[in-house]
């Protein structure tokens, strides 16, 4: 008989009742009527032309031809069960969504992904970097991590706060071996600032170091810390982000902090629709990213 004929639901049917010696266990194994056992095994019966039980009161007993069937069919079935466990145990279980501000996403948490990867190999993170407040309706991101000067939380959402944005202006030892390090903060006028979305953060920042300074109305404009630091790394001006998410650049030596002059400057928060809600791996990676932000 070829595969694709093969009578699957009558052996599936057979194999239950010959296993367990009993049409009403092997139904209530199968969720199934022991009518429908017994007519699933009575056409296997008449396919391969021969009994496969001696019928008693109240109980069955195989025949020869019946012995030798059931031996084949619970190894192929137990084999099958446990491939099949086997595969479900080492799939990539789960798929978690994050939304993230382009900025965060590209100094901070694509280069410390790895570290989670380690702790959590079962669970793949895609990050959607996008600045904007989602709903978290369904197949929207399950967590999102988002900056704000003055807001601390937001619309049938819960927020838990990361850490507190401090600034800090910074450089490329290449730009600084041109042109020189600046020795006070108000020489950092006589350099091309970095600037992102708007000019006010310098602005501010000159305030908090105490630098008279006329506003500023010059140097590029970048829509995100990502694009501000990428400039600064091609050496093309000076740029003013977070000490935290330029500490790596700092250690390795591709960026220098000019100054010890911090602007605090608004908020990163986690954000939920319900923390309590959150699914397994969402809940790792929430406690995972507080305990490594949060202190």
């Amino acid at each position: 008989m070829k595969r694709g004929r093969l009578p699957l639901t009558a052996l599936r049917s057979f194999e239950a009742a010959g296993r367990l010696e009993n049409i009403t266990k092997a139904a209530a194994e199968l969720y199934v009527s022991q009518a429908a056992v017994s007519r699933q095994v009575r056409e296997l019966e008449t396919i391969l032309g021969q009994k496969l039980f001696e019928r008693q009161h109240r109980r069955i007993r195989l025949t020869p031809a019946g012995s030798t069937l059931l031996g084949v069919l619970t190894d192929g079935f137990d084999r099958m069960e446990d491939c099949i466990k086997l595969l479900s145990e080492t799939r990539e279980t789960a798929v978690l969504t994050v939304s993230v501000e382009p900025g965060f996403a590209a100094m901070w948490l694509v280069q410390n992904l790895a570290d989670f990867r380690t702790e959590y190999p079962a669970i793949d993170v895609n990050v959607d970097a996008d600045g904007r407040l989602i709903e978290f309706r369904s197949g929207d991101a399950e967590l999102a991590i988002r900056f704000s000067c003055e807001r601390s939380k937001w619309p049938r959402t819960q927020a838990k706060r990361l850490y507190d944005i401090n600034l800090t202006p910074v450089a490329s030892p290449d730009l600084l071996a041109r042109t020189g390090v600046p020795k006070h903060p108000a020489d950092l006028r006589q350099y091309t600032l970095l600037h992102e979305e708007d000019r006010i953060l310098w602005q501010e920042w000159f305030a908090a170091a105490q630098v008279a300074h006329d506003p500023i109305q010059h140097g590029p404009l970048f829509a995100d810390g990502g694009l501000v630091m990428q400039a600064m790394l091609d050496g093309q001006g000076i740029g003013i982000l977070d000490k935290r998410l330029v500490a790596r650049e700092v250690a390795n030596g591709r960026l220098v902090q000019l100054f010890d002059v911090p602007l605090q400057f608004g908020t990163y928060w986690l954000v939920a629709r319900d923390f309590s809600k959150l699914s397994p791996p969402g809940a790792n990676f929430a406690d995972w990213l507080t305990a490594r932000l949060g202190s």
